[in-house]
């Protein structure tokens, strides 16, 4: 029976330094603020939307949610990203993605603010999390990776590492991470040949394809770590699933994050972390500027 990464003690970890850097913008009068911006009701989302809200909530973060109707138009959205971008009291901007078929999503992400992007969507956060260049945010799901990896003690210089995707939402961005962490990285997708054969040579995998149940028991082995950050909605069983058949897999695997209750409660307290980030640079900017 493998161990159970759960990601509740790492979110709980990165929630009390949270607290106490709050408390500091407080005492300055600064109220550190993320808007939410929802465009439909994806499941998936939904179930995002509300880990984010309860760990703001813990942190002391206040929220503005802005949800758009499924067929909103770009015009709209586009209006409800400058309305963030010039609101001094917005710090951050949670996009859910990915936006429906009809929006032009790279023209969504140029018009939001870098400063503002703390969820790695603009071009300015993906350069610095590719190349290490340059300010930016990584995406908070491939940083709540790697900080599970971290805290449960798991060595990366020179890990085996197989990540299964290639988004710029996780994939691209953690396989980048792992690399900067001395880690031999291979990247696949659901085109891989021999996907499972590859999976199993790994000694970790981080399964982010974004397709329920997309790795088996035919993909692992004993000794494996799986990082498993799918969360994809099982309408016939009505409950949230992830990339890999936990029940299949579970069993042979050293250790593997559950899902829920694994990668997505971290992910939560990463976004929070880089609100507060936001707020005191803000904040910092501020005060450079009265001097």
């Amino acid at each position: 029976m493998a161990a159970l990464l759960k990601g509740a003690s790492v979110a709980k970890a990165i929630t009390a330094e949270l607290v106490e850097r709050e408390r500091k913008l407080e005492s300055l009068g600064v109220v550190p603020t993320l808007a939410i911006v929802r465009v439909g009701e994806r499941e998936d989302d939904l179930s995002y939307e509300r880990g984010a809200l309860k760990r703001c909530e813990k942190v002391g973060i206040s929220c503005r949610r802005f949800l758009l109707p499924a067929d909103v138009s770009q015009e709209e959205l586009l209006r409800v990203v400058a309305e963030v971008n010039e609101d001094p009291s917005i710090h951050g901007c949670l996009m859910f993605r990915p936006l429906p078929a009809h929006l032009k999503e790279d023209m969504v992400a140029a018009a939001l603010l870098p400063k503002k992007d703390v969820d790695s969507m603009t071009s300015a956060s993906l350069l610095s999390t590719l190349s290490g260049l340059g300010a930016g945010y990584a995406p908070c799901t491939a940083e709540a990776v790697l900080a599970i990896l971290d805290h449960y003690g798991i060595d990366l210089d020179g890990a085996n590492v197989v990540v299964v995707g290639r988004s710029l939402v996780i994939g691209k961005p953690v396989a980048s991470m792992l690399l900067a962490r001395n880690a031999t990285v291979t990247a696949c997708h659901t085109h891989t040949r021999d996907l499972a054969d590859v999976c199993r040579r790994a000694d970790v995998v981080v399964a982010a394809a974004g397709h329920a149940c997309t790795l088996g028991a035919d993909a692992v082995r004993s000794g494996q770590i799986i990082i498993d950050v799918g969360i994809n909605w099982d309408a016939q069983a009505k409950k949230l699933v992830g990339d890999v058949d936990f029940e299949a897999v579970e069993p042979l695997v050293d250790a593997v994050t559950p899902v829920p209750g694994g990668v997505g409660a971290v992910t939560t307290a990463i976004l929070a972390r880089h609100v507060i980030c936001a707020a005191e640079e803000a904040c910092g900017h501020v005060v450079r500027t009265m001097q």
